[in-house]
């Protein structure tokens, strides 16, 4: 009875209106209908989140399933579907779905070791496996709900994504792709030709080099300085090493001037041998008295030349 009544009332009241007043209510109510139809459904809010250097590590608590793609790739566009239906099931099942765009992030491309596409990584409170089982919503969904995961060898401390070694693999790929950025802004922005943004890099390279290596060698120098320049008498010593040098020196010089003369006294004696022999008649020595003049023996063998020479 109740419903009856109001109903009653309703159409009461709708009638007692004047006509103008009807039809301005009836466009309003046209009015709201055909604003609430043509509102978009409220869209549910993506679960899939995206990871960035910035904020990579916040996957290394809880337990995560992580896809590294590139927009290019054939196979990372037909996985894209899957990975997303994937990701709606995340909230329920406890586990964080996300994704890694490498083009845009090469530091994580270089820290993970993505050597190809698409690649996925299960981590669990920071320790990462790589998922290889097929790729289905099904698969992945039993992959975690029955703990798979447990069955796969996790990846080695060294080689972890926080570890000094991938760091330093995370600075080298970012500083790849920053020269990559150089390279084209040189050769489309500036108009250089491509060999000329070689000579420019390889010149940089070298000097980079040069100033580094200066750089290694003044700080080896001051935290490790030799212990000879350091110590009290090293200069002593050196001064000391260099007199006994120089003294040696100057005996070898001496005696290199005795071995001369020696040399010369023998061929002196050799000398005045001859002399005698040829002096005298039989062809023999002659001996020399101690009045006998040296001048006077030089003259006679003279003599007994220029004799010779005249008889032949």
């Amino acid at each position: 009875m109740a419903p009856l009544l109001d109903h009653k009332i309703g159409d009461a009241m709708l009638s007692s209106l004047p006509l103008r007043s009807k039809s301005n209510l009836l466009t309003c109510s046209l009015i709201l209908v055909i604003y609430l139809t043509s509102q978009p459904a409220l869209a549910k809010p993506s679960s899939l989140k995206e990871i960035t250097d910035g904020n990579w590590e916040e996957i290394l608590a809880g337990e995560w399933m992580i896809e590294f793609f590139a927009p290019w790739c054939p196979a990372c566009q037909q996985l894209q579907p899957v990975w997303n239906d994937f990701a709606d099931w995340g909230e329920d099942m406890g586990v964080n779905i996300a994704k890694v765009d490498v083009t845009e992030q090469p530091g994580l491309s270089g820290r993970f070791i993505i050597t190809s596409l698409p690649t996925i990584y299960h981590c669990k409170d920071g320790v990462f496996r790589r998922y290889q089982g097929a790729r289905t919503k099904d698969d992945f969904l039993s992959f975690i709900d029955e703990k798979k995961w447990q069955g796969i060898e996790p990846v080695s401390s060294w080689f972890g994504p926080s570890s000094f070694m991938m760091n330093t693999m995370s600075a080298l790929f970012k500083l790849s792709m920053f020269i990559r950025r150089c390279h084209n802004y040189l050769t489309e922005q500036l108009g250089i030709p491509v060999w000329g943004s070689y000579v420019i890099f390889g010149l940089a390279t070298l000097f980079s080099g040069l100033a580094l290596g200066l750089i290694l060698v003044f700080i080896a120098d001051f935290v490790f300085p030799s212990r000879r320049f350091n110590s009290p008498n090293y200069y002593q010593k050196k001064q000391t090493m260099e007199q006994a040098r120089l003294i040696q020196q100057l005996e070898e010089e001496q005696e290199a001037d005795g071995e001369e003369d020696d040399d010369e006294d023998d061929e002196d004696g050799e000398q005045e041998d001859v002399w005698r022999r040829r002096a005298s008649p039989e062809g023999h020595p002659e001996a020399r008295g101690p009045g006998y003049p040296e001048e006077a023996l030089r003259k006679r063998v003279v003599g007994n030349r220029e004799d010779e020479e005249e008889d032949s």
